[in-house]
């Protein structure tokens, strides 16, 4: 069994002496955004982000025989909510809180001295595993006949299987010529009301009525979570991912969610709030 450490996603601990002679390391620690957009929250979800990754830079610095490669998780939100625009990895930040907390993020990553390790930068998608935060709510309301388009139905989604999220991973460890910030999402994104079409197709449910993005706001801090999060989107192609030849065994959503819905899956690597490192 491989050996398992403990850290706390902040500070540097004895956890950093398995990164001597490592191959990778493997950060996905973040807080979940899926939770109510209050101040203590946002400060939790920018530091854990942060935190994390300045832990890493110092553990790597002070390495004798440094990681060969540090791949990062962030997230397609830099992009901000940015309408029918196709997003690729040369295209600039957007606006709101979730882009300033990527760009911090992906700062912090960047002021890493670590001359000796690879940085690759994944900007990750909609992970759809059947265990993933977002699917299992889908899920649930498509259980309960209120599987509808999310508001207008128009904002896209940039989706990904979860065996593709762990070829890219993979392929991010073992390619040299994999480096700096990639798409980490698939090559067909979808619009709100085709992805609940085709949950509702997967599941057997019949047609069933838009929620108003009023009522979604309304329902968000009932249940305690960001109203912002199912109701923007944006529509990303994962651009140096195609160039460099990486092929993507569920292109499209339909063949996707009826493997991930008949098989079960794993869920978005980034998706929960553990404190996620993986030294290999």
């Amino acid at each position: 069994m491989p050996e398992q450490l403990s850290w706390d996603a902040a500070t540097v601990e004895p956890w950093a002496e398995a990164l001597e002679g490592a191959q990778a390391v493997v950060n996905l620690a973040g807080k979940c955004v899926d939770c109510r957009p209050t101040a203590e929250n946002r400060r939790e979800i920018i530091d854990s982000r942060v935190r994390s990754v300045e832990a890493i830079g110092r553990a790597i610095a002070e390495c004798e025989r440094p990681p060969r490669v540090w791949v990062q998780a962030s997230s397609l939100a830099i992009y901000g909510d940015r309408g029918n625009a196709l997003c690729d990895e040369s295209t600039l930040a957007g606006e709101g809180f979730a882009a300033e907390v990527c760009k911090r993020w992906e700062g912090t990553v960047d002021a890493a001295e670590t001359p000796q390790t690879r940085k690759v930068i994944l900007r990750i998608g909609a992970v759809f595993g059947r265990q993933g935060v977002a699917m299992r709510k889908l899920l649930l309301l498509t259980k309960l006949f209120l599987g509808g388009s999310i508001g207008a139905g128009r904002q896209w989604i940039s989706w990904l299987h979860p065996d593709d999220m762990t070829a890219i991973l993979l392929s991010s460890i073992e390619r040299e010529d994999l480096r700096g910030v990639l798409n980490a999402t698939g090559p067909n994104p979808v619009m709100n009301a085709e992805l609940m079409r085709e949950i509702r197709r997967a599941t057997g449910r019949p047609w069933a009525p838009s929620t108003p993005g009023w009522l979604v706001r309304i329902g968000a801090g009932v249940i305690g979570t960001d109203a912002e999060v199912p109701l923007t989107g944006r529509r990303c192609l994962p651009q140096k991912l195609l160039e460099s030849g990486f092929t993507f065994q569920y292109p499209f959503l339909r063949e996707s969610l009826e493997e991930v819905l008949g098989q079960g899956g794993i869920g978005s690597p980034c998706g929960g709030a553990g404190e996620r490192l993986f030294c290999v």
